[in-house]
């Protein structure tokens, strides 16, 4: 089994430009900026699936978070990576995606520019490759509330919500 450390990640400047390459290693211990995606399911009854990530994670090890997605592959296009995290995380394969648009964050964990994206399905997220332990749905107009008392990914929380939710009054 390839170890996730060694990976291959691309530093980025905060315009997006690549500096180079380094493994996720290198990423994670010099908090690195990177490029990475995040994907909101949407049922059609209003809900947002959330999920638990596995305690084995290197960032947010065992938190709740609001999108599926995660870290680019070199060369990687935005959205081949949305989709490819998609299937991965959830196992959920050819649901249209809907960009919602950029994102940057930056916290103790590292930076990230990111692409945010909409899903809306009903498919039942099958959650593969042991990354997600659990999941949950939320109307979105009960997440807020949701987030108190819960340890919540602070990208999505703080940053990819608050973009959504613009995204969908516009709509």
């Amino acid at each position: 089994m390839k170890n996730a450390g060694d990976e291959l990640v691309e530093e980025v400047d905060v315009d997006g430009r690549v500096l180079r390459i380094v493994t996720r290693a290198e990423m994670r211990a010099a908090l690195l900026r990177h490029r990475c995606t995040y994907v909101a399911v949407i049922t059609s009854r209003d809900e947002i699936v959330v999920h638990k990530r596995a305690d084995w994670k290197d960032v947010y090890p065992g938190w709740w978070d609001v999108t599926f997605g995660g870290v680019c592959d070199p060369g990687e296009a935005w959205d081949d990576a949305a989709r490819r995290e998609l299937a991965e995380e959830a196992g959920l394969f050819d649901v249209a995606l809907e960009p919602v648009g950029p994102m940057a964050f930056a916290g103790e964990d590292g930076a990230v520019l990111g692409r945010v994206y909409l899903a809306r399905t009903d498919q039942e997220p099958e959650c593969p490759d042991g990354e997600v332990v659990a999941t949950d749905r939320v109307k979105l107009n009960d997440l807020n509330a949701w987030f108190e008392g819960r340890d919540v990914c602070l990208d999505s929380r703080d940053v990819v919500w608050p973009l959504l939710r613009s995204h969908l009054k516009n709509l």
